[in-house]
């Protein structure tokens, strides 16, 4: 291997990622423009050395000067804001617009420097691409042979075409197809993590082969290009290098649906690293700490830790309550009832600048013992605003959805999931589920499961509304509590969390609860309601990329609806994956990763509402109350859920009333 690999350097100092994030999957090499390559063409210049490493290091200057004026422009910002609140028509009030202003223009450079500093990252692993001509020669590295030249071309098919207005503009050859083990070669082809290439295959690989088959084949490539016979080589270099990006950005990406539920892959790494890589590279021990250091669960909102409070990103990409309290999505329906996807308005707000705090819920299950007995009333008998609702339902399902996966999404088919999933989970233990149909999946052992939790959460929210719908005692209550409950959805979609406005809406649509007379009792603006859900339904129905478009997900915290993304991945594995000769289709993969990473990008922005732990207490105590409720039955026992019929006595009374007026005009 390299002999300077521990040699010193200042860029040492800077631990780099290897994980690029959802933006290498979703945009590949578009997602810099040429502002990007022009930036990074200056740096590094008053250097003789222009390598990457001093491009860093310059970069990591500029980029720890902005983000302190930044800190301190928003302090003062603060502070003066909190002078004019206090003292109207002080001379605060004269500097804050032009300060605001500053304070934009400071986080948009921030965001710029965030954005450079990602592509040197990529760049730096890109380094070490090989020529696609020497990838079928790593198909030998478990036998131990070298990098060779072969003119076998069986592992991978590729396409012709004309790529302009790319950073990688010289390419004109697209993968098209593979076998499992020549998609894992292409791994290792110069641009495969430039045009995204590299995470999109962390996010399908399961579908052509196990993570046990794929760390196996890391670490045979890896013992190949160490004990290659040519001695030093810059082919074994390239691959020696490859081979720890690709381990790095796995544990980086995939450490909670890979190695958590697998101690025995995770012994095997930690295993490999300590005897393989640590005695030749300081990686070795950057990549052992990783793997200590990995949450075995993402956090939701908890209080910022050490690193959080050191990240641009976060700084960045905070959103103000009063930012996320606005309407963020409208939708127009058509005569029609279709829906129209609204034409977006590109808004700048400073709030993206501001800070503000982040909490945990610090519930977990709670028992109705821990209520008080104000608690445990009905929903139509409690005191809480329709705003408090929303703000607390929408903290706990941000609570479920931080702790997904882009990977939990795929092969659900295979879980049981379907279109009409409502009470699929109730017949089923938490550990026992039905495999309908064959998995996807090389090997059914690795499907995690997690999505089904979501699922199960989504049934027990709208049993919850149906619920407390049928056991309101009057008709006028249960007409409230519609109007309630519409208002609640129509209030959640506004706030982009699309989850919990389906999961009401079914719970509306239950057979019971659209029988009830209490719907006449709704005025028609209420009324109108209804139809616009269904409407953003369809909406969220017609594409599966449908929440990604404009910039407005980029800025503003959103929660999708975990049954209508899996469906949507499902309809994209609809299909053979393989073609005729065996080789799976990397389009069709390609696609699939592109839909799932919108996960991780809605998960970037998250909600700050001041979480309410006592109506947290009792939204959690009530949708568990009722989430194995049979709806009829609990119908069945209050009587304004029915049509009321006229009593014998009351019909003899209108006879005897129309009796003597009949007599009057005789």
């Amino acid at each position: 291997m390299p002999e300077n690999s521990r040699s010193s350097s200042p860029f040492q100092t800077y631990v780099r990622k290897c994980n690029p994030g959802w933006t290498s999957v979703f945009y590949g090499a578009d997602c810099f423009g040429e502002e990007v390559l022009n930036y990074v063409k200056k740096l590094g210049r008053r250097n003789e050395a222009q390598c990457m490493d001093v491009k860093m290091l310059e970069l990591q200057q500029q980029l720890m000067i902005e983000t302190k004026n930044l800190k301190k422009t928003r302090t003062f910002y603060q502070k003066l804001l909190h002078q004019d609140r206090r003292n109207k028509g002080s001379e605060a009030k004269i500097m804050l617009p032009k300060l605001k202003g500053q304070l934009e223009e400071m986080r948009s450079k921030v965001e710029f420097l965030e954005l450079i500093k990602k592509y040197l990252e990529i760049l730096c692993m890109e380094q070490w691409g090989l020529d696609t001509s020497l990838l079928p020669s790593l198909a030998n590295s478990g036998s131990g042979a070298a990098i060779l030249n072969p003119e076998d071309n069986s592992l991978l098919t590729f396409q012709s075409v004309k790529v302009s207005g790319k950073i990688s503009q010289n390419k004109t050859r697209m993968l098209q197809a593979g076998t499992p083990l020549g998609l894992m070669c292409y791994l290792y082809a110069r641009y495969a993590v430039l045009d995204g290439y590299m995470h999109q295959f962390l996010y399908t690989f399961r579908y052509f082969c196990t993570p046990k088959e794929f760390l196996q084949f890391l670490i045979d490539t890896l013992n190949s290009a160490v004990s290659s016979n040519q001695g030093y080589s810059s082919d074994c270099s390239k691959v020696y290098n490859r081979t720890l990006d690709l381990v790095q950005a796995w544990v980086e990406d995939c450490y909670q649906v890979d190695f958590v539920p697998d101690s025995s892959l995770l012994n095997t790494l930690e295993d490999f690293i300590s005897a393989k890589v640590i005695p030749l590279d300081n990686r070795g021990e950057h990549l052992l700490a990783l793997l200590h250091s990995a949450p075995k669960k993402k956090r939701s909102h908890s209080e910022p830790s050490e690193d959080d409070t050191k990240s641009v990103h976060s700084l960045c990409r905070k959103i103000s309550t009063e930012d996320t309290s606005r309407k963020s999505f409208h939708l127009r329906v058509s005569k029609g009832g279709e829906a129209i996807s609204p034409v977006q308005k590109e808004q700048y707000s400073i709030a993206a600048a501001l800070p503000r705090p982040c909490y945990s819920s610090l519930i977990d299950e709670l028992s109705s013992s821990c209520l008080r007995t104000e608690e445990k009333y009905p929903l139509f008998q409690s005191e809480y605003s329709t705003q408090q609702i929303v703000h607390q339902l929408t903290l706990l399902q941000q609570e479920m959805f931080q702790e997904c996966h882009p990977v939990h999404f795929l092969n659900s088919r295979a879980l049981g999931v379907k279109d009409k999933t409502l009470h699929i989970t109730k017949t089923f233990g938490q550990d026992t589920f039905p495999l309908e149909g064959s998995s996807l999946f090389a090997s059914e052992s690795s499907q995690d499961r997690y999505l089904l939790q979501l699922l199960r959460y989504a049934d027990n929210v709208s049993n919850w509304v149906s619920a407390e719908i049928v056991i309101c005692d009057t008709p006028k209550a249960q007409a409230v509590l519609l109007s309630t409950f519409l208002h609640t959805a129509k209030l959640c979609f506004e706030l982009r969390n699309f989850a919990t406005a389906m999961h009401i809406l079914c719970g509306l649509e239950n057979v019971i609860v659209r029988q009830l007379p209490a719907w006449k009792n709704l005025s028609s603006k209420v009324s109108e309601i209804m139809e616009e859900l269904k409407a953003v339904q369809v909406f969220l129905k017609s594409d599966n990329l449908c929440l990604m478009e404009g910039d407005r997900f980029k800025k503003l915290p959103t929660i999708p609806s975990a049954h209508l993304l899996a469906m949507h991945v499902q309809q994209l594995e609809i299909g053979a994956l393989t073609m005729a000769n065996g080789a799976y289709k990397w389009p069709k993969l390609r696609n699939i990763a592109k839909v799932v990473s919108q996960v991780h990008a809605f998960q970037e922005n998250v909600y700050t509402f001041v979480p309410d732990l006592d109506l947290q207490a009792y939204l959690r105590h009530r949708i568990a109350h009722f989430s194995q409720t049979d709806i009829p039955l609990l119908a069945a026992e209050n009587n304004t859920n029915f049509h009321q019929i006229p009593t014998e006595k009351h019909s003899r009374k209108i006879h005897d009333t129309l009796r003597r007026m009949k007599a009057t005009f005789q």
